[in-house]
């Protein structure tokens, strides 16, 4: 099972990839860098949260593992 900090930093660097992601499409859809950084902003927070409870989840789960 990964410590808890490793599960903190991937969420933190898969989050990281997200975010520059959701820039890119919020401005794309929104012609707007402040409405795009605040969708992005907005992911960023929830989707942290949730793949953090995520991973603490799966790893106390055995299912498929070697």
């Amino acid at each position: 099972m990964d410590q808890r900090k490793r599960t903190v930093v991937k969420a933190i660097t898969w989050q990281l990839m997200g975010f520059v992601v959701m820039i890119f499409l919020g401005y794309l859809t929104t012609g707007s860098i402040s409405a795009a950084s605040g969708l992005a902003l907005a992911t960023f927070a929830v989707g942290t949260v949730t793949y953090i409870c995520h991973e603490r989840v799966w790893a106390k789960i055995s299912w498929g593992r070697g």
